[in-house]
């Protein structure tokens, strides 16, 4: 029996977090939905999850930060979270190296559908 998978989202657009949210919720994923910055870094180190999806440009605090705060300077505060960096916001070859090496994917929100989201974390937890 397989146990369901919960899933933090830190995404300050409504359309598509509210998106996001309904298409997972509706594969049967547990699911909290953060706007700002902040939010989403306390509810990641509060509370385990299997994924989190994080966008680049955020009200408080960018995902940059929040992934150099869960992952960087030679520690993993989230060693059983896969992490989704989702961003339409281009971002130099140096800033993009960076992000991608703390993270389990960097994806382009623009290519992304809620089906192409859900095959990616198939994939994840597979």
């Amino acid at each position: 029996m397989t146990t369901t998978k919960s899933i933090l989202i830190i995404e300050d657009d409504r359309f598509i977090g509210e998106m996001y949210v309904r298409s997972l919720r509706k594969a049967d994923y547990d699911v909290d939905w953060m706007v700002d910055g902040n939010d989403g870094l306390v509810a990641a180190r509060n509370k385990p999850y299997d994924a989190i999806l994080l966008d680049v440009m955020l009200p408080e605090r960018r995902g940059s930060d929040i992934l150099q705060a869960l992952r960087g300077n030679g520690e993993d505060l989230i060693p059983n979270t896969r992490v989704l960096v989702l961003t339409n916001f281009e971002q130099d070859d140096e800033s993009r190296a960076a992000m991608q090496q703390n993270a389990d994917a960097y994806l382009i929100k623009a290519e992304i559908t809620p089906r192409k989201l859900l095959a990616i974390l198939s994939d994840l937890f597979s």
